[in-house]
């Protein structure tokens, strides 16, 4: 078995190290979701929990991990009887975000259960994780059927297997611990509600604890077991104070005062549903028996806020994950009751000091790091008040210019609701949304052999498959004999999501203030349904002489509207640019993942004025050569004025695409002409 490096070794991060550490003092708690760049040790860190975990009673030979002291009654095993008890160390379970459903939730052999009518059951790895740890590494990319399996257990404590009117049902009661970078896209909001804490981590900008990250790691690289020696002390004296901590949990008082400041804050801060209050009040109580405490305080209420809550605010997908301190403050003094009095020798404050304070040799958990506070509360994304739309705060056409004639950035207009814009045909992509898709999951459309393991029987198909033969095969009793090539797998349709590039045009026909803001509103609005359908989006722009690969391929929707709201404007428009290079992007994506269809959508309003000496006639070129690829795409219509050229609806053209104006991208107006039209049919017919 690998050695894996010590918690308390891990340098900086107290408040990722208390989080962890709460959850393993109250399981109820719920979990914890940890935020942040790429390279700050988020999965080191969570591995080493594991080892700090007291040990669990288990039924000898159970696969399912049932407590002897209250067995699971519906356990495929049991019953169990007087089947003796075990001891064994706390399972981590790691899920790979590429896992098929029957590893997360188990198997049942088709062809025994048709043919004997016997629950041969094969345990996932939700049955491992019973009464141990999940820990998903980069959650956000783990695709959409998983994610319901897991919101299905979390909010059950429970996993159930149908196939087919066969049912086979465990306890699955497990402490979610979820890794991701945000850049690579955020959560379902469900899912997002179900971790019970959040936690932002960063590199450290300190030399010295720098130095000190890149030593220890060395050290443990070169001697694993010699590294985790020198650390011994340190973590046995950690885990027993988290035993201790988990003897006084029942102990301690939440007392009136303190779940009032708990519902207070919860509603100042909007949050939806109670769990918010629930989960504050467990980590709350959860402090407190870490802190040797029996009664709960209002710093306590102020630690569990700042962890409980910052990810249960977010209004929309682009709203930065935080938390308004002083707001936060102002509402816990105005909520104040009568509070114990401090104690005279306390234990050291764990959103101060961390989860301990000694080093190596001192017992008690961390050494003391120097350098930085808690890391910073918010994302990439700087939080925004709600947009204004052009007419309400026009900007001046005197707003500050740059180099050749560039504008600075306008605000995007207030986003809406967007038509549903498809990828014609059928595909077999990621899992979504958007368009029409070979799935996993969905209707049945009909039925052939599967090539490797059955996972979605169609039974109707396999009766049909095997009754010709049973005559042959011998059949005498009620009974049907199966073998194995008679089996049918389920072809079902469902929806994929796509690869959404958006070609947005910033030059100075499009500079008008109140018409970019306009058109920014519409990109973001565009950008908001993709983060729905669980899109990637990519953005490409043009404007001068070139054009830019503003932001690559991605799932992070939230850092293309970061990207779009900082776009400056001006200049001339390079229309066969921004086309060529959206064909350069699309070439490699298809490689990279060429079951992912992709849509291209312009923004534009058609004009090409650089480029060359003939730009409208290169911009038709360059169209057409994603007419040849195949590819979707919709030209979205910006142009202004009582005359309209029509420019944009030739380049749809030439994209083999369709075009639409600004006011047909909206839902509302869509649904509108709808009705018109229902209603005009009406009259005729009465007529």
């Amino acid at each position: 078995m690998s050695t894996r490096f010590p918690f308390t070794a891990v340098v900086g991060m107290d408040d990722l190290r208390l989080a962890l550490l709460l959850n393993a003092v109250s399981p109820s708690v719920g979990g914890v979701l940890v935020r942040g760049e790429k390279g700050t040790a988020k999965s080191t860190a969570v591995r080493a929990l594991a080892e700090l975990l007291p040990e669990v009673a288990v039924v000898a030979g159970c696969r399912f991990g049932c407590d002897p002291a209250a067995p699971d009654p519906d356990c495929p095993d049991g019953p169990h009887g007087d089947g003796g008890a075990e001891a064994r160390p706390a399972r981590m379970v790691e899920l790979p975000v590429g896992a098929s459903e029957d590893r997360l939730v188990g198997s049942l052999d088709i062809e025994r259960a048709l043919a004997d009518g016997v629950k041969a059951f094969e345990p996932g790895l939700l049955a491992a994780a019973h009464r141990g740890i999940l820990y998903v590494d980069e959650v956000n990319l783990l695709s959409d059927h998983l994610i319901d399996h897991l919101l299905d257990a979390a909010a059950m404590g429970a996993s159930h297997v149908e196939r087919e009117g066969v049912s086979v049902r465990h306890a699955a009661r497990f402490l979610l611990v979820g890794t991701m970078n945000p850049e690579e896209g955020e959560l379902r909001p469900q899912l997002l509600d179900r971790f019970g804490l959040t936690v932002e981590v960063a590199a450290s900008r300190v030399p010295e604890e720098r130095v000190e990250v890149v030593r220890r790691r060395l050290a443990f690289e070169d001697d694993p077991a010699g590294f985790a020696e020198r650390w011994a002390g340190e973590e046995a004296a950690l885990r027993a104070r988290i035993v201790a901590a988990r003897e006084l949990l029942p102990k301690v008082a939440l007392g009136d005062a303190v779940l009032l400041q708990i519902a207070a804050t919860c509603a100042a801060f909007e949050v939806d549903g109670m769990r918010a209050d629930i989960v504050m009040a467990r980590t709350a109580t959860a402090l407190a028996a870490w802190a040797g405490r029996e009664e709960v305080t209002g710093e306590d209420v102020r630690q569990a806020a700042l962890l409980a809550l910052p990810h249960r605010r977010r209004r929309n997908p682009f709203d930065a994950p935080g938390m308004d301190e002083d707001k936060l403050d102002e509402t816990l003094e105005r909520f104040k009751g009568d509070e114990p009095e401090d104690d005279p020798d306390p234990e050291p404050d764990p959103g101060t000091d961390g989860p301990g304070d000694g080093g190596p040799g001192g017992g008690g958990g961390v050494p003391p790091q120097g350098g930085e506070g808690p890391a910073p509360e918010t994302g990439g994304v700087p939080e925004q008040g709600p947009a204004q739309t052009p007419e309400q705060a026009p900007e001046p056409e005197t707003a500050p210019r740059g180099a050749a004639g560039e504008r600075a950035a306008v605000k995007a207009g207030e986003p809406f609701r967007t038509k549903v814009l498809t990828v014609p045909g059928l595909g077999a992509g990621a899992a979504g949304r958007r368009s029409r898709a070979r799935t996993q999951n969905g209707r049945t459309t009909g039925a052939t052999r599967p090539e490797g393991a059955l996972t979605k029987l169609h039974l109707s198909a396999t009766v049909r498959a095997a009754a010709p033969h049973q005559r042959a095969r011998g059949r005498s009793g009620p009974g049907l004999v199966v073998r194995r090539d008679d089996l049918r797998q389920a072809v079902r349709e469902g929806r994929e999501g796509n690869l959404v590039l958006f070609v947005v045009d910033a030059s100075g026909s499009m500079a008008a203030r109140r018409r970019m803001g306009a058109v920014k509103g519409a990109v973001l609005s565009l950008l908001l349904d993709a983060y729905q359908r669980r899109d990637k989006v990519g953005l490409v722009t043009f404007r001068g002489r070139a054009a830019e690969l503003a932001l690559p391929p991605t799932s992070s929707v939230d850092a293309a509207a970061a990207r779009l709201e900082e776009l400056p404007t001006g200049g001339r428009t390079p229309l066969a640019a921004g086309l060529l290079k959206a064909h350069d992007v699309l070439r490699v994506e298809r490689l990279r993942d060429p079951s992912r269809r992709p849509l291209l959508v312009v923004v534009t309003d058609g004009r090409a004025t650089g480029g060359g000496p003939d730009p409208v006639g290169l911009a038709a070129r360059a169209a057409r050569l994603h007419a040849a690829d195949g590819t979707a795409s919709v030209v979205v219509d910006c142009e202004a004025g009582p005359v309209r050229l029509g420019l944009a609806g030739d380049l749809a053209r030439d994209l083999g695409g369709t075009a639409v104006t600004l006011d047909e991208l909206r839902a509302d107006a869509i649904a509108g002409l709808v009705r018109e039209a229902q209603v005009n049919r009406s009259v005729r017919r009465a007529a």
